[in-house]
């Protein structure tokens, strides 16, 4: 009870110190080189008071519970720029953690033990193959600068998931997580409520400086409003499940709203493929919470219309789509593109840089590169993909995209299959909000220019994964029981 007490001292002393730095460096303007010694000495500090009273296993949670938080600030505090890389408050925090996670493991030579209560052994080494592919494909990469800033997104992402699976153990470390994410999305909410009736834009913006007209974008912390809505999509089915699920009237009405205002700060961005997304997330929903025998009729149902609608409008829509392919061959090579036939070329390109690699991708953060200087088809000077899963080809090959679309088609089954079991409202509701979220994500994720160097992406993915962990652990604990 008393070291519970001394972690929740420390972790306050970290917040207070780190948000006072960041004020007096915002206030005062200090040297950058004075508030780092300071920040170093403050660490240092801290550091030897929690040496004294708090053991290691328990500073990592209340570390990355920190970490969580600041995922949500993104560059808006505290940047630090060193050669082409930029740290940053959370990925500052972030190498404290697996540093000390790293010591922890040294000092008490448990990993084998820390290892088997793992679940998902098989997505971890997944993703260590990944970051190994990478690190083998600036072989044949052309930029190894943008191989190595790539190299360091996918590092860090693929950290923060490790970290979190081993952290993140238990029901009630998963439902903290939970609400971070919620607490924090409040605070980005009313930054882009700001931005919108304010036209007031924070520095980390593309927005900043920019015509008054575009001012009204809500961005919050992110470098655009695309970034932003795609987010938001994710926190939309975060409030909307928790709104259904929970027992309190007062906290499912106001979850309600929050989404309903996230919905409503989407549509400001302009962003089709988020909206597009919280209508796919809202069927998605509406079918899952069908019961079995009516699941069986709307899906019999929907496949007939949808053969009908392919039989009666195939011509036209093979036509269209000749029509589309053929678009970008219609404008003059100096017009400027629409929006639509500048995005279809970037697939075409990367599609074509793909094929040219023979499917194992052009290096590790090289796509940019390309399609900067290599592009067949016409994108209006645009050199980021704007599609995931075709940044995933483009950049490190067929092979990884099959296992990251693998990977994702798993966790989801894993928690439909926890969600249909007996278990009560609130646990539902956090399988609904990773179900529906994962949904919403993939739909949103073609509209930011890349998703690699999004934190709240690799964030949500190790909430997913450390949720299918625990509840594997779960079923498997209760299977145990019930065969004595």
């Amino acid at each position: 009870m008393q070291r519970n007490q001394v972690v929740k001292q420390a972790t306050g002393v970290s917040a207070f110190l780190l948000v006072g730095l960041s004020i007096v460096y915002s206030l005062v303007k200090m040297p950058m080189e004075t508030i780092f010694l300071l920040g170093i000495w403050s660490v240092i500090v801290l550091s030897v008071l929690l040496k004294m009273y708090v053991h290691s296993r328990s500073l990592l949670p209340s570390v990355m519970y920190i970490l969580v938080s600041t995922t949500f600030l993104n560059q808006s505090v505290l940047t630090i720029h060193v050669g082409f890389f930029s740290l940053f408050l959370y990925r500052l925090l972030l190498i404290a953690a697996v540093i000390l996670f790293i010591l922890q493991v040294r000092k008490e030579k448990n990993l084998p033990q820390s290892w088997s209560q793992v679940h998902v052994k098989g997505i971890l080494l997944f993703l260590l193959f990944w970051m190994a592919y990478a690190v083998v494909s600036l072989l044949w990469a052309i930029s190894i600068i943008d191989g190595i800033k790539s190299l360091f997104l996918l590092g860090m992402g693929i950290s923060f998931i490790v970290l979190a699976v081993f952290t993140f153990k238990s029901m009630t470390r998963l439902f903290l997580f939970y609400g971070i994410w919620m607490v924090m999305t409040v605070i980005l909410m009313m930054i882009g409520f700001i931005n919108h009736f304010a036209h007031i834009q924070l520095p980390t913006s593309t927005l900043y400086g920019a015509p008054e007209y575009k001012l009204a974008y809500p961005t919050s912390v992110f470098f655009n409003q695309n970034d932003f809505a795609t987010f938001l999509t994710i926190s939309f089915f975060f409030y909307l499940s928790v709104a259904k699920n929970s027992q309190s009237k007062l906290l499912s009405t106001t979850s309600f709203l929050l989404s309903i205002l996230s919905v409503y700060l989407i549509y400001l961005t302009e962003s089709r493929a988020s909206l597009l997304g919280v209508i796919i997330g809202l069927i998605a929903y509406f079918f899952i919470l069908l019961p079995t025998f009516f699941k069986k009729i709307a899906a019999l149902i929907g496949s007939t219309v949808l053969l009908l609608i392919a039989l009666v409008f195939s011509g036209k829509f093979v036509h269209l789509v000749d029509q589309f392919l053929s678009a970008s061959a219609s404008y003059p090579s100096n017009e400027i593109l629409p929006s639509n036939v500048a995005r279809l070329n970037l697939l075409r390109n990367t599609l074509h840089f793909s094929l040219e690699s023979f499917g194992f991708g052009v290096g590790a953060g090289n796509i940019p590169f390309y399609l900067k200087n290599k592009p067949i088809y016409a994108t209006n000077n645009v050199v980021e993909v704007h599609n995931w899963l075709a940044e995933i080809m483009g950049n490190y090959g067929i092979i990884i995209l099959l296992g990251y679309v693998t990977m994702y088609a798993y966790l989801f089954f894993r928690l439909y299959a926890f969600y249909k079991t007996r278990i009560g409202r609130k646990y539902k509701g956090l399988l609904e909000a990773c179900m529906l979220g994962m949904i919403g994500f993939l739909v949103s994720s073609i509209s930011p220019s890349s998703i690699s160097n999004l934190f709240f992406h690799w964030v949500f993915l190790g909430l997913v994964i450390s949720t299918v962990s625990v509840f594997t652990g779960k079923n498997n604990q209760l299977h145990e029981e019930n065969s004595y």
